[in-house]
């Protein structure tokens, strides 16, 4: 079951709401000593995070379908990067991993218990009997916080950014399971930037913009790859080729990633780069062109995590008052770093 974005907490009696977890959406089960962990879209991820399984094992009841997240806790927050980390082809980095940095399981929602399928249950009773199948779970398995009422949850919203959660769910007590269907809303923190725009890749579909590598200036002046913009519509996208037409470039020299074409022709993917390879999908082109360094853009993000944005961004119009070179991380506002364990605690 998925979440529609929502710019304003929706306010309604009995509207139950908890903190988004920045983490892997994930479907526990267990079945007896069987202990199985699935993403999303059903691919297994058990073998990833191996340290969960024991603890899942000695908190679920002995039949148990669980709704969650994977979270790592690092030292500023959630810590999304070192989840990626794990989606390895060698067992023994994940279990150094593992050792290293081990993850975290939050339960939100209860699907199965013994022999009955709570599917079609209200999520309030639901709810209460996932409360009273882990109310008494220990770390690393977690049940999240969860209110009725809307101040409290607009505190969530604003003090466990620095946690690095990214918003709020609000979920109706009437309301079933439905898988694949965005039913609940998320509340998410929405900011602006202006970055420079220093290449972009071609769409799937080919001869259309995809999206646009965006770049922001360290104190050193040095460009930092930070995201790209990838919401256009089919039309938009054909514009994009012709705005972008007069910016490409005959040659790669003096462009700020001239390196990372090189170490890419040589078959170095390692890096942060517009052509790092996806842990998801090893198939996907991500290969990309130059453009000249003169485009500024106005896009809308959520949050960093790191030194670069933690999803996609949304583009908002061309900057041509703004040069590349303005375009720094000063701009961003950071989150005062919080406390995770205050989370776990509310």
């Amino acid at each position: 079951m998925l979440a529609k974005l929502a710019r304003e907490l929706p306010i309604v009696d009995g509207m139950l709401y908890e903190p988004k977890w920045d983490g892997f959406r994930c479907i526990a089960f267990r079945d007896g000593s069987e202990v199985e962990l699935g993403s999303r879209n059903e691919r297994p991820l058990t073998r990833y995070f191996p340290e969960l399984v024991e603890p899942i094992r000695a908190s679920f009841p002995p039949r148990a379908v669980v709704d969650g997240e994977i979270v790592i806790a690092g030292a500023h927050g959630l810590d999304f990067n070192a989840l990626l980390q794990r989606i390895h082809p060698a067992a023994s980095r994940v279990a150094m991993l593992a050792e290293a940095t081990p993850a975290s399981f939050v339960a939100f929602d209860l699907l199965a218990l013994g022999e009955r399928d709570l599917r079609g249950e209200p999520f309030s009773a639901r709810r209460a009997l996932l409360e009273e199948a882990l109310g008494g779970c220990d770390a690393p398995v977690h049940l999240t916080p969860s209110t009725t009422d809307p101040t409290v949850a607009s505190d969530w919203f604003s003090r466990f950014e620095g946690a690095g959660l990214d918003g709020v769910v609000a979920k109706r007590p009437d309301l079933s399971y439905r898988e694949g269907e965005r039913v609940m809303a998320k509340v998410k923190h929405e900011r602006t930037a202006d970055c420079a725009v220093a290449g972009f890749r071609w769409h799937k579909s080919g001869g259309v913009v995809g999206s646009l590598l965006l770049g922001l200036f360290d104190e050193a002046g040095v460009l930092h790859h930070v995201g790209v913009s990838a919401s256009f519509t089919a039309a938009r996208r054909r514009e994009l080729v012709d705005e972008l037409a007069p910016y490409r470039p005959t040659t790669l020299e003096g462009h700020p990633w001239a390196a990372w074409s090189e170490l890419e022709h040589d078959g170095d993917n390692s890096g942060r780069k517009p052509g790092a390879p996806s842990r998801w999908n090893a198939g996907k082109n991500l290969s990309w062109e130059p453009v000249n360094l003169d485009l500024v853009c106005e896009v809308a993000y959520d949050h960093l995590q790191g030194d670069r944005f933690r999803h996609a961004t949304t583009f908002r119009r061309w900057r041509p008052d703004r040069r590349p070179e303005s375009c720094t991380y000063a701009q961003l506002d950071v989150a005062v770093p919080a406390e995770l364990e205050s989370v776990f605690r509310a």
